[in-house]
């Protein structure tokens, strides 16, 4: 499904040129669940911005299920990204004086898509992530890991073929966490193809493969058995 050969990307601050990629090749195959790892400034980001069509490699060729967008120019990577790519952030970025419901058929307005029709699929994501009946409430009515589902879920209502996560789980609480995470071994099991950004072991941990970044550079790709999702009841303290 992903095809990268080559990749680099330079910045340039004033007279300095800074390399975040260089020389990445990467295949990612339809259905894989894929963590990104990799140290602060290792080009992770850099990677994720790429795969997800919102920055454009200064070297090297990205074919996205088979169609090259290295060097489409923003419209068409716009129309990509609508057509083809799911988003999931760190700080969720839901819109706050607007319901759940609204929040996740928003996308569907850039499609074109009927009001009738932007609500029933809406309802359908929400269900698919466990806030059926959470519709109607506003983000600030919401917990950290209910803000997280409506994300995810404004992230499927397009019916992308490529999720995309950036520290999906950073801002929550290691028990929401696991619950997020047990959510997106659902989602992949589905069939979705799922790219994770992440710098917490645990949380690659449960995905099948880890490509571990250094210096702008794949420095290791494994596949791996992955860790099932712990939804046990946290022990109370101990007493002294």
């Amino acid at each position: 499904m992903i095809h990268l050969q080559g990749i680099g990307k330079t910045y340039r601050l004033g007279e300095t040129e800074f390399a975040a990629l260089a020389e990445v090749d990467l295949d990612i195959e339809r259905n894989e669940f894929v963590a990104l790892t990799g140290a602060s400034g290792s080009g992770k980001s850099t990677l994720m911005n790429i795969l997800g069509c919102l920055d454009s490699p200064t070297a090297g060729a990205y074919s996205l299920d088979g169609e090259a967008v290295a060097g489409l120019d923003e419209d068409r990577l716009a129309r990509v990204r609508n057509r083809k790519i799911g988003f999931i952030f760190q700080n969720f970025y839901l819109m706050p004086r607007v319901s759940a419901l609204d929040n996740v058929a928003q996308p569907l307005i850039y499609r074109g898509v009927s009001p009738a029709v932007r609500r029933e699929r809406a309802r359908e994501a929400l269900t698919r992530v466990g806030l059926a009946e959470r519709t109607h409430h506003k983000p600030n009515e919401l917990s950290g890991g209910q803000r997280q589902r409506v994300a995810i879920a404004r992230a499927l209502v397009g019916r992308p073929e490529l999720l995309l996560a950036d520290e999906p789980t950073g801002n929550l609480d290691s028990r929401t966490a696991e619950e997020i995470m047990a959510l997106l071994t659902d989602l992949h099991r589905d069939g979705v193809t799922l790219v994770i950004v992440t710098h917490d072991p645990g949380i690659a941990s449960h995905c099948h493969r880890v490509v571990r970044l250094h210096d702008g550079r794949i420095a290791e790709d494994l596949r791996q058995s992955p860790r099932p999702v712990d939804l046990a009841e946290p022990h109370p303290p101990a007493h002294a």
